[in-house]
């Protein structure tokens, strides 16, 4: 398609723009945790409280902010959130302890949540070609996840501060472009009610899809919020090994993930990620080099890249017809399961530096098992197959009735 046709392309361009500078924000502060921790004077646990802060409130304030896109429109609530974003870094660049620092990033988090709960929406009514604005917005998070370590790492060895500062400099920005380029969808969408985003919880294969979710995105926070300590490398070289982490989720979301999803489905990919980033956990706690736990980082980040690149997809297949709703439910336990996993490795880190990575491995194992159990709910909802559900099928029918055809799992 001829994205000259796209009547809404500097709308469309201006919110990927902005998820761009919102994912290098979240990821900005991976290289300089050690440095934010001996500058202040705090512990392990202590510097995670800036992720466990930032994560738990932007879970908690999905519901509000999809509540509010409902009744004042999609343009306020994202710019409003923009706004939060650039005061909240900022503000953060002049703090002098770890509760100022949290709060803020709790902020933060509140001001990204406003964002996420609206951005795709957004998106996908704008464009007239829907996929190619959904591919935009993930090369725009991929990008953000291997950009912003670097920033932070380059940065970070002038100041800690300097990161925060430059990160709220750019949202600021980024609030001129959005408060010139962004549109309101011309169609104006109902309100949503509280009890609307509870909802899609109900539906089997949504809240397999869920708990599935969860402890992946638990694995994912102990790696981006922990490593950087597990490391023990200086600004400069940990903000290169993110990149590096960046990118290899950048490879997985933009040049693998999809593109497996169509040969084996989306539901079967996102399979193939959470096995392979239940290895990494066995091989970042047994590595015994920085050179093996950085080749491992690079493949963790390839495998999360695969699971990202399909999530969001079968969340909105599986949850609601009403994308807010779907988004906000999903969005809600993907960010709250991930909420605890920075300071949960904190302190375990007091105990034993590999301890973080073995309790992510029985979390996610958990929902390897359910994913193994309940996988052809997924894929029936989401109009798939699973591989080995028309084995067990076959099994069950050559056990029962040997005599008959073996029929088709659906």
């Amino acid at each position: 398609m001829d994205r000259r046709t796209e009547p809404n392309r500097s709308a469309i361009y201006a919110t990927t723009l902005v998820a761009f500078l919102a994912i290098a924000g979240i990821a900005v502060v991976d290289p300089i945790l050690p440095a934010i921790g001996e500058a202040i004077g705090v512990t392990a646990w202590q510097v995670e409280l800036l992720f466990t802060a930032y994560i738990a409130v932007m879970a908690l304030g999905m519901i509000p902010a999809t509540l509010a896109s409902g009744r004042f429109g999609f343009k306020p609530v994202l710019i409003t959130g923009v706004s939060v974003v650039g005061v909240a870094a900022i503000l953060a660049s002049l703090s002098d302890n770890i509760v100022q620092l949290s709060v803020l990033r709790g902020v933060w988090g509140l001001g990204n949540a406003m964002f996420f709960a609206t951005a795709m929406v957004v998106l996908v009514n704008l464009a007239v070609d829907r996929e190619w604005a959904v591919s935009l917005f993930e090369t725009a998070l991929g990008l953000g996840f291997a950009v912003g370590p670097l920033i932070g790492g380059l940065l970070g060895q002038v100041s800690w501060r300097l990161p925060f500062f430059v990160c709220g400099v750019f949202m600021v920005l980024a609030l001129g472009v959005a408060a010139r380029k962004l549109r309101e969808p011309t169609t104006r969408q109902p309100s949503v009610r509280l009890g609307q985003i509870f909802a899609p919880y109900r539906r089997r294969a949504f809240l397999v899809l869920c708990v599935v979710t969860g402890t992946y995105n638990f694995v994912f926070f102990v790696v981006l919020g922990y490593t950087p300590l597990f490391l023990g490398l200086d600004v400069i070289p940990l903000g290169l090994a993110f990149t590096g982490w960046g990118l290899g989720l950048a490879a997985g979301i933009l040049v693998i993930g999809h593109r497996l999803a169509h040969r084996i489905g989306a539901v079967q990919t996102v399979g193939v990620a959470i096995v392979g980033l239940l290895v990494c956990m066995v091989l970042f706690a047994t590595s015994t080099s920085t050179a093996e736990a950085l080749v491992v980082l690079v493949l963790s980040g390839l495998c999360m890249g695969l699971a990202n690149a399909n999530l969001t997809d079968l969340a909105l297949g599986l949850g609601s017809s009403d994308r807010r709703v779907a988004t906000g439910a999903f969005n809600l336990v993907r960010w709250g399961a991930a909420a605890p996993a920075p300071i949960i490795s904190g302190k375990l880190a007091e105990h034993s530096l590999s301890l973080p990575y073995w309790v992510g491995f029985g979390v996610l194992a958990v929902g390897v098992l359910v994913y193994l159990a309940f996988a052809h709910v997924m894929a029936t909802g989401y109009g798939e197959r699973v591989l080995w559900a028309r084995w067990n099928r076959a099994a069950a029918d050559s056990e029962h009735a040997p005599e008959e055809p073996v029929g088709e799992a659906y």
